[in-house]
């Protein structure tokens, strides 16, 4: 049964590495519902942010295979209740009182004011973009951009931290066997 998984790969910013990642998913038929690409808290290193709905199986191959890539750190996978999850969604409407009403029933920011429209902004849960793009559409979208979903995961600590320190601290007894 497919389910929602929310795949974090963290690498250095290297060229060519998106390419290599969104390969593994071609190759498996595995479409990307959502993908985001941004700096870490962990200077140099970079996050991308996959969001897939599929088999728990086929997800968890895909994690194996996108790990075997070189230039990638570590990967780790989440269900949607184990990350806070957003995403951001500019909309472009015909300008009316209606409109400019609503907006402020619905937390969105008003970004331009135009004779003929207005820009809005609506940062939340992906139910949350569609059911407001939903009720503007009767007064008119010109427009429509949605980012992809981006996700920090609700555990205090960072997974990827103990991760390295792990790998640096092996790194470091393997150095002193070897003297």
């Amino acid at each position: 049964m497919d389910r929602d998984f929310i795949i974090t790969i963290f690498s250095e910013n290297k060229v060519g590495i998106l390419s290599q990642v969104t390969t593994v998913f071609t190759h498996r038929n595995v479409n990307i519902e959502s993908i985001a690409a941004s700096p870490s808290a962990i200077e140099g290193i970079h996050k991308y942010t996959i969001m897939v709905r599929n088999e728990p199986e086929r997800v968890a191959n895909l994690v194996k295979q996108i790990e075997k890539k070189v230039d990638v750190l570590k990967v780790f996978c989440y269900t949607p209740n184990e990350v806070v999850l957003q995403q951001l969604a500019l909309y472009k409407v015909k300008r009316s009182r209606n409109v400019e009403d609503m907006v402020r029933k619905h937390n969105v920011r008003i970004l331009e004011i135009h004779d003929e429209y207005i820009v809005l902004e609506k940062t939340g849960h992906k139910d949350e973009i569609d059911e407001l793009y939903k009720i503007l559409a009767p007064y008119g979208i010109y427009q429509f951009v949605c980012s992809g979903q981006v996700a920090i995961i609700k555990s205090r600590r960072e997974l990827l931290d103990e991760y390295l320190k792990y790998v640096n601290e092996k790194y470091n007894r393997l150095m002193q066997e070897n003297k």
